[in-house]
């Protein structure tokens, strides 16, 4: 569905609400957006394309946007396939189309669509304008904002920010809503969405936000999730907090790996503790049962984690491995961290559980091992009560 941002700048976006997993690992219940708009000027620009699992559905939206003319320029910000797996058609269907990128993105370009559009593409550097007529394209390197050929675009009359995969967020907009004020909760997908896709990548969306700030863009214009127009300062600064890792959410979360039942009930106990210590607020996860990516995004929401999981092989019971190992992965870092292990007649899950948090970045274990033998009993409730303490300290 075509939408209209301004008098000269359509939203011609498609949704996905076939897909069921966005890069075949995060689960995605109401779908996924792909954004693409279109700049009406003496020149016309389209900015990026879509993923080819919904070329028909782009293509007829592109067509009528148009209204019968023909696009200049085609600004590929990105080029991860699900924006640009409809370069090859769009350069295709209209010969005169000038593709737009950085150098980088122009040296990708046969590896996606099997040709390099010799005479037919621009690279653009940092700063670098492109008049289209009363508008001017202002083009931002934004290197590893998750990709290293990625770029933004801010058109200097309106103050639209094209933010390529910044500011973004899972789901269909047909779900959410197309912009930010129809959106009631945006922060809780665009959360997952940050923490998994760019959460490592903290220093460059650090970057780029000193370039995006001074600008003091009127819209942000995502290549996922709503076009945002209002309370800027609300995205903006949830984006400064989450690419330096501060904390969001005062509290605990507590996340737990369980074979038979046992470390479950030693969580729901240290849960029950911190919530009597005063813990503003404990969120909980089950390992083997809940989306890790929604434990991902909450071990960077929360400043606290206490982390419970039983031995396995001698090890760490490999859903609890995952876990960490993902958010090691993800850079996680300037968090305290509580552990429990639970084991029959070896106990070794804390032995792993310490060495993978001792590789990442200024994340500081606190107390002493709590170990479980097989259940809980009442003589292990000191210990939690301990571990607690220490934790919330």
């Amino acid at each position: 569905m075509i939408k209209t941002i301004s008098e000269s700048v359509r939203y011609i976006g498609v949704d996905d609400l076939g897909l069921d997993l966005f890069e075949s690992q995060y689960v995605v219940p109401e779908g996924m957006a792909y954004n693409s708009y279109v700049i009406l000027d003496e020149k016309v620009a389209v900015m990026d394309t879509v993923d080819a699992r919904c070329g028909a559905a782009w293509m007829a939206n592109l067509a009528e946007a148009l209204g019968g003319r023909r696009p200049d320029y085609l600004v590929v910000q990105h080029m991860e396939p699900d924006h640009s797996g409809l370069i090859a058609e769009a350069m295709a269907r209209y010969p005169g189309l000038t593709l737009v990128a950085s150098a980088k993105a122009l040296q990708m370009l046969s590896a996606f669509t099997g040709q390099d559009y010799a005479g037919r593409t621009l690279a653009v550097q940092e700063g670098e304008t492109l008049p289209l007529g009363t508008h001017t394209l202002r083009f931002l390197m934004a290197p590893m904002v998750h990709w290293p050929e990625v770029m933004v675009t801010f058109e200097e009359r309106e103050k639209i920010l094209f933010a390529a995969d910044a500011f973004g967020k899972f789901g269909a907009l047909s779900k959410c809503g197309w912009f930010g004020e129809e959106d009631g909760d945006w922060a809780c997908e665009a959360r997952r969405y940050y923490f998994n896709i760019c959460g490592k990548y903290g220093q460059p969306v650090q970057a780029l936000l000193k370039k995006v700030v001074p600008l003091a863009p009127a819209v942000i214009a995502p290549l996922h999730g709503p076009i945002l127009r209002e309370n800027l300062g609300y995205y903006l600064d949830l984006y400064q907090t989450w690419s330096t890792y501060g904390v969001e959410t005062e509290g605990v979360f507590v996340a737990y790996a369980s074979i038979h039942g046992g470390t479950a009930e030693a969580a729901e106990k240290l849960a029950e503790i911190l919530t009597a210590k005063g813990c503003p607020k404990v969120a909980m996860a089950d390992l083997t049962r809940d989306d890790q990516a929604e434990a991902v995004e909450d071990a960077f929401r929360y400043g606290k984690m206490a982390v419970l999981a039983a031995s396995y092989d001698g090890g760490l019971f490999s859903p609890a491995y995952n876990f960490l190992h993902t958010l090691q992965m993800k850079a996680y870092q300037q968090r305290r961290v509580a552990l429990v292990e639970n084991g029959s007649w070896a106990p070794s899950a804390g032995r792993v559980m310490k060495e993978l948090f001792a590789a990442m970045k200024a994340v500081e274990v606190v107390g002493p091992l709590v170990t479980i033998r097989s259940r809980m009993k009442a003589e292990d409730i000191p210990a939690l009560e301990a571990l607690a303490d220490a934790l919330l300290a």
